[in-house]
């Protein structure tokens, strides 16, 4: 391809909206183009890269046994209503009405379409297993699209979904496609390492997200540099605080005292009170389905959505207003308390982090303004009716497989795999006559891939102060050859004849055949990142040779009639090494 004859729109500047790196470097080197928040175009080079991914996936599903399909993006609400994620998505589905007033959703995943599918389709254990996947657009109603790729309204993800009749032939189709991604990633060169995840709406009862170490990730990442441990943050676990919870020894009941204006854990922490965070109870009040629930973690400890989520079993849950929480409590936040005998109402069910079993000499609300209790001793004085762990993990904790420190780092989802079990072929009647002739829930799994993301995701790992650094593999064009002489000239007329002979020899290759200067090409060369240039200059041409620049490497002399033989053995190498 020539330079002149396609679209590579690079810009000096990045636009003033654009965050992150690989956002920046997504527009200035001529990849996408912004529509509107959320909402990108592919231009031609960022459409060759992409396609480039989606080969990589699809030669990987293929090998793995999975099947292609293509599901309508326009799904009926009454499937999304049957599995009960028409409530529990709600907040990112699209919805929208046809000409007939009837409803339509717009779709973020394909679960229950493919069961829909299933259902009708499989009828016996002879049939199994069975794995469909597709490549195509997906619709989520992101509250602040941010970060390019990263959260878009529209976006290409690859889908798949594994349909088994027992739960060892299912978790035999999870770890297919969990070996399966590790090669996808890493023949897109990128360092991705898969970590224990929350299912979050989705569902399932087993997930590992694949996620590639970056500052600018959304998600946190919980590992221990044995390389024995790894989970997202909403997962994560350790073997407690570095500070112990108080077991001292207490009366026979709580003794309330006065904390005039103390509405928060640091307050109680300061003279005169003196009361560690380690030493008071947190009690937090959420709404599960409307109705009101009492979460407690010690003082010091944030509570994690997500594991309270998983515990909860709820369609919906948020925390309670102040005036929520007064109606419901009798006190405001600040002065809030589970102890039996202080609570208004009786009947609220109270989660309890397990760091507070056996906690005594503890301190907490009164549930009267401007109150509190001492000498709590939890087991005792709360009726607890779950006991969960719903803290997050905290750096410096110690690892519960090997006891070394944990640490943290911020990192990009590009996968996440999910054994399903029978939550959704239940609900969406797929099932199959085992052989004893009885029918039986199809057992699933469910495996994604942000395609459009884990474009982004290249950008952020692989790039310098100069722009991209594609890997071979998934490069827009594998060789630039840039003649810096005028059309005719001797070095344009080699230029000319590498170009004929590298695409005979089916290489890709990008000829820079505009009339510029030698140093804005070899910015423009570096911003877009081709794996080598081929520089054609009249002074090298004078001695007989040509230089080649592998992109973030060093430049070398090489003979003329030696260049094509060295091109063709780099391109050979760099793909060699992402295999």
């Amino acid at each position: 391809m020539r330079w002149s004859q396609t679209l590579i729109p690079t810009l000096k500047e990045a636009p003033a909206d654009a965050e992150i790196v690989s956002h920046q470097l997504l527009l200035r080197a001529g990849l996408c183009r912004k529509l509107t928040g959320g909402l990108y175009t592919f231009c031609p080079m960022g459409l060759r890269v992409l396609r480039k991914i989606e080969r990589i996936i699809r030669e990987e599903m293929d090998r793995a046994g999975a099947l292609e399909v293509l599901m309508p993006a326009l799904q009926p609400p009454d499937i999304w209503q049957k599995s009960g994620r028409y409530e529990t998505a709600r907040d990112v589905l699209y919805k929208a009405k046809d000409r007939s007033n009837k409803e339509w959703v717009l779709s973020p995943t394909a679960e229950e379409v493919i069961t829909t599918l299933a259902s009708t389709e499989i009828n016996s254990y002879r049939q199994l297993p069975l794995n469909f996947y597709q490549i195509s657009v997906k619709f989520r109603d992101e509250i602040r699209p941010r970060f390019g790729l990263m959260r878009a309204k529209e976006f290409i993800m690859k889908d798949a979904y594994s349909f088994d009749g027992t739960d060892e032939g299912a978790m035999a189709s999870y770890r297919k496609m969990y070996d399966a991604y590790s090669r996808i990633f890493a023949r897109c060169g990128l360092q991705a390492f898969p970590v224990e995840a929350d299912t979050g709406v989705i569902g399932g009862n087993y997930s590992h997200e694949f996620m590639v170490p970056a500052e600018t990730g959304e998600n946190e990442v919980v590992y221990c540099e044995s390389g024995q441990y790894s989970a997202n943050v909403e997962k994560a676990t350790s073997r407690g605080p570095l500070t112990p919870t108080p077991t001292t020894t207490t009366g026979a009941a709580p003794e309330k005292f006065a904390t005039p204006g103390v509405v928060t854990i640091d307050a109680l922490a300061a003279a005169p009170y003196g009361v560690s965070a380690a030493s008071q109870v947190k009690t937090l009040i959420y709404l599960a389905d409307n109705k009101p629930v009492i979460i407690l973690v010690r003082g010091d400890d944030q509570l994690n959505e997500a594991k309270l989520a998983g515990k909860l079993g709820a369609t919906a849950f948020r925390p309670a207003t102040a005036d929520e929480i007064l109606a419901v409590m009798g006190a405001r936040p600040g002065s809030l308390g589970a102890v039996t005998a202080t609570r208004k109402a009786l009947d609220i069910r109270v989660f309890a982090d397990e760091q507070l079993r056996q906690a005594r000499g503890m301190t907490t609300g009164a549930n009267e303004d401007g109150f509190h209790l001492r000498h709590v001793d939890v087991e005792r004085d709360i009726k607890v009716d779950v006991w969960a762990d719903l803290r997050t993990v905290v750096a410096g904790e110690l690892c519960v497989t090997t006891g070394l420190p944990l640490k943290i780092r911020r990192a990009i989802e590009v996968g996440h795999v999910f054994k399903l079990g029978t939550k959704y072929s239940e609900k969406l009647e797929s099932s199959f006559l085992d052989t004893d002739g009885q029918r039986r829930p199809t057992v699933m799994g469910c495996y994604g891939i942000g395609v459009t993301r884990t474009l982004q995701a290249v950008i952020e790992q692989c790039h310098d102060k100069d722009g991209i650094l594609w890997p071979m593999s998934v490069a827009p064009y594998q060789v630039l050859l840039t003649p810096l002489g005028a059309p005719g000239t001797p070095t344009a007329v080699l230029a000319q004849e590498y170009y004929v002979q590298l695409q005979a020899a089916g290489v890709e290759v990008l000829i820079d055949d505009r009339d510029e200067r030698p140093g804005f090409k070899f910015k423009d060369a570096d911003l877009i990142g081709i794996p080598l240039r081929v520089s054609i200059g009249e002074k090298s041409l004078a001695k007989g040779e040509v230089e080649l620049k592998p992109r973030g490497g060093a430049l070398r002399a090489v003979p003329k009639d030696k260049a094509v033989d060295e091109v063709l053995a780099f391109v050979r190498e760099s793909l060699s090494k992402l295999a």
